[in-house]
């Protein structure tokens, strides 16, 4: 099973996932925040969890390569 390169090292932002992912009202972050509410019942106070659920899941999971462009690897 391959994992994710120096998944050890992975960074998540809280303020990303509160400000961005998880807020109903913020302008691009909004469709997102919908999709965690109505499919996990998330909201910007579970932040904290969904941080340290997705660390792990890095940490822990197979890592599959999309395609790779001029910006990176997916």
């Amino acid at each position: 099973m391959a994992r994710l390169p120096n998944c050890e090292q992975a960074l998540l932002d809280i303020l990303k996932l509160e400000d961005h992912c998880l807020n109903p009202q913020h302008s691009r972050g909004r469709h997102k925040a919908r999709v965690f509410r109505e499919s996990l019942s998330l909201t910007r106070r579970d932040a904290p969890w969904l941080r340290s659920a997705l660390l792990a899941a890095v940490k822990s999971a197979e890592a599959t390569e999309l395609e790779s462009d001029a910006f990176g690897t997916r």
